[in-house]
């Protein structure tokens, strides 16, 4: 049988064990069939296959972000954007319009103030230095209540949050100047007069007055979700990357909006989904009782298909008197589409761990805090072949690298934090004797631990971790971190493929280009090997194929 694709006259990079580099590449199916020179794959092709010249460009496995939140891209455009306004009244313009166009009494809720993806220097950004304030925006919607959310804290990882409602929006809420915060960490601003501003001030990254104060503005709804989610998808697949891993976990509304996806056909991004649980409470056996519901679908490599897998658990340890407010709003999660209350007290949770791991049930974890519970547990029943995760990390020491690796532990990274956001800071920190035990990607590969890349969706582009993996750049200061723990371009790139692959048990499946495995594969706008160091951040998927269908293409050939 021919070929149905063959792409040819490029440089193929295989990412297999000898990290080969082919010219052209054959697909049947879903499956790629033949990888090598040319001539020889184009005598391959039969009357119905169709020949795509790659003028020399690069082409690569599908990129697995293992640690995505892609669900939340699709999301930042369903409330109206703000971005780009430098003025109060360039606000103001922005929501008159919006008033303009809505019903009487209508609710009008704005992503926040700021130019995405980070929303850097609010409210400097405005000519005035300020927030706009409830009789600002009184004066162009005097009786539809409006709200300006706050952001996702991470997307910038800066304090604090904040967020502004009129006064037609507090009215419903039921906020008077006698209303108290939720929280300790959340500010009712309040005028000379004593009355509220309609400012909310968050010293969280996690917003929680949209979740509690002002609960009574629309929310995304099951639809919303399903509709984002398609449009993050095709977000994801421009970038290159054909599977994401939800290391955080998510909860039912997300699960929903994959499901439905799913049973329209019309997922387009390969997920694995690890469960983010909701306890409810912190008594051990109604935990136990709850990991009962679950274990048949989360256990061993999960359950699903090659477009939607469910399995293991994400384990967080602490409760937090913040996320006991947010948790009030369950089973909405808003932005995080995790649970709220999925964290126990370390006692709890490791009654938890070693139940989860007699059942043969993955845990993920972020940082290195729950090292000493896996350790813990192994010392009972041993997960050294389970591929438990230690995600986010930041800073790690010779000796907590090699007891991870002792465990079988795969690490995903944070880059976009921890190197490009916080490198320079963290290296204040530690002072220059520790530096390299920032994002130590180097210690780590050398000591034979799997290590894969991961956005966490700040921004959604994987190139911004292969990245920073080779520079190590501190996006402030310029200044490069920790030098000797640079990865090389092909290393980078095995991070952001085959080992992503690792990490959901799918080596043999996915991760490379070689004869037999899935047909996930993207031509990009640049070879990653070659091009100015820079530049790579920047690339993108002129066409990404996933099981041999064309889910992205930017230029016809």
């Amino acid at each position: 049988m021919a070929p149905d694709l063959i792409l040819f006259g490029g440089k193929v990079l295989t990412v297999d064990p000898a990290f080969s580099i082919a010219e052209a590449v054959a697909v049947t199916d879903d499956r790629v069939v033949a990888v090598g020179a040319s001539g020889d794959i184009r005598r391959l092709a039969g009357g119905s296959t169709r020949l795509v010249d790659l003028r020399g460009r690069a082409v690569v496995p599908g990129l697995i972000d293992a640690h995505a939140h892609m669900d939340r891209e699709g999301l930042k455009a369903l409330c109206p954007s703000l971005a780009g306004a430098r003025s109060i009244d360039d606000v103001l313009e922005r929501v008159a319009a919006l008033v303009r166009a809505a019903a009487p009494g209508e609710w009008i809720v704005t992503m926040p103030l700021g130019d995405p993806p980070y929303y850097f220097d609010v409210p400097r950004t405005l000519k005035e230095g300020r927030f706009p304030t409830r009789t600002d925006l009184d004066r162009v919607a005097p009786r539809n209540p409006v709200y300006i959310r706050a952001i996702w804290g991470y997307w910038r990882h800066t304090l604090p949050l904040v967020s502004i409602a009129n006064s037609e929006a507090l009215r419903l809420a039921g906020i008077t100047r006698d209303t108290r915060p939720p929280w300790e960490g959340v500010t009712i601003e309040k005028d000379a007069a004593g009355e509220t501003t309609g400012v909310f001030v968050e010293q969280t990254y996690v917003p929680v007055v949209e979740l509690s104060l002002l609960a009574a503005a629309p929310r995304f709804t099951h639809a919303d979700r399903v509709r984002a989610l398609r449009e993050s998808m095709k977000i994801y697949a421009s970038t290159g990357t054909t599977s994401v891993v939800e290391g955080h976990g998510v909860v039912d509304e997300v699960l929903g909006a994959y499901e439905a996806l799913g049973a329209r056909g019309e997922a387009t991004v390969r997920a694995y989904l690890a469960l983010s649980p909701s306890w409810g409470a912190a008594d051990p056996a109604a935990c136990l009782a709850r990991l009962d519901g679950w274990t048949a679908r989360i256990a061993g490599r999960g359950t699903g298909d090659a477009f939607l897998h469910v399995g293991g658990l994400v384990a967080e340890a602490n409760p937090t008197p913040d996320n006991a407010v947010r948790a009030h709003a369950m089973p909405y999660t808003g932005w995080a589409g995790f649970a709220y209350d999925a964290a126990l007290p370390r006692e709890v949770l490791k009654t938890v761990l070693l139940e989860a791991a007699r059942r043969d049930i993955r845990v993920l974890s972020m940082g290195k805090d729950l090292l000493d519970l896996y350790e813990e547990v192994n010392r009972c029943v041993p997960i050294r072949d389970r591929r438990w995760v230690i995600e986010h990390i930041s800073m790690l020491t010779r000796d907590e690298i090699h007891r991870m690796r002792d465990l079988g532990v795969v690490v995903t990274t944070h880059t976009n934090r921890y190197l490009s956001k916080e490198g320079e800071i963290l290296k204040s920190r530690v002072g220059a004797a520790r530096e390299d035990e920032i994002v130590p990607l180097r210690v780590l590969l050398d000591a034979g631990l799997h290590v894969a890349l991961a956005t966490d969706n700040v921004p959604p582009s994987l190139f911004h971790p292969i990245w920073q993996a080779v520079a190590r750049v501190d996006r402030y200061s310029g200044r490069v971190i920790a030098p000797g723990q640079r990865l090389s371009r092909a290393e980078a790139l095995r991070a952001a493929t085959i080992e992503g692959a690792w990490l959901t048990f799918e080596e043999s499946e996915k991760g490379s280009l070689e004869p037999g495995k899935l047909a996930d594969l993207v031509v990009l706008s640049d070879d990653p090997l070659t091009c100015d160091e820079a530049r790579i951040p920047d690339l993108t998927a002129h066409m990404t194929i996933v099981g041999g269908r064309i889910v992205h293409e930017a230029a016809r050939d």
